[in-house]
């Protein structure tokens, strides 16, 4: 079961990731997880350099962080509540 679970979390590198406002972000990298947990932290985004948005998330290392409480739905994309992000 758990090679399962890699596949699919590896099909999600790479997703768009728009607010439910319909701006998007930018682009999945990868996901940070509490190791004492296993929950799921953050999504790490490379940033769309014209999102207002992902401009306030990025970090130190160029990358964007979105709180995983903040995932509204998965598709074709990632959604996520524009208010948890400010």
């Amino acid at each position: 079961m758990a090679s399962k679970k890699f596949v699919i979390a590896k099909q999600l590198g790479g997703k768009r990731v728009i607010t439910n406002k319909g701006e998007e972000v930018g682009r999945l990298s990868d996901v940070t997880v509490d190791e004492q947990s296993g929950n799921l932290e953050f999504l790490v985004i490379e940033p769309r350099t014209s999102s207002r948005i992902a401009t306030d998330l990025i970090g130190t290392d160029s990358m964007a962080r979105v709180p995983f409480k903040a995932v509204f739905s998965v598709s074709d994309v990632i959604v996520v509540d524009e208010t948890m992000l400010v």
